[in-house]
């Protein structure tokens, strides 16, 4: 019902920012929350950030509060997460997701993106 393209990965140095975009396809995308997640090798997929249907209502995790901006476009099916002083610790794949259910956990998402790398060398 729902793709998602992730985009706007990339190598960074620490301190620096660069912003994530998720695509959206269909109309469906505006009633759906919208979350971030990352995960490294061996590790589990954590939460970054979430976005409610309308926008007005965000959670970040502690780890990135006051650093990353998540925001959405309805009209343009799109969600972005704005990225700022950078960390070596936030080096991991970077995944958009779609859904409707507990917004701290993977399970309540039903649609994934294929993910971005967002590296921050030490």
């Amino acid at each position: 019902q729902v793709q998602l393209v992730e985009s706007g990965g990339g190598l960074v140095q620490a301190g620096g920012s660069l912003r994530l975009s998720c695509a959206a396809s269909g109309r469906a995308f505006s009633g759906y929350r919208m979350g971030w997640f990352r995960q490294v090798p061996g590790k589990e997929r954590e939460f970054v950030a979430t976005i409610s249907w309308s926008g007005l209502t965000t959670y970040y995790a502690d780890s990135v509060k006051g650093r990353f901006t998540i925001s959405r476009d309805n009209d343009k099916n799109t969600v972005l997460q704005q990225m700022n002083s950078l960390k070596p610790e936030d080096t991991a794949v970077y995944y958009c997701a779609a859904g409707s259910g507990s917004y701290l956990s993977t399970l309540g998402y039903a649609y994934w993106g294929q993910g971005t790398q967002v590296t921050v060398p030490s």
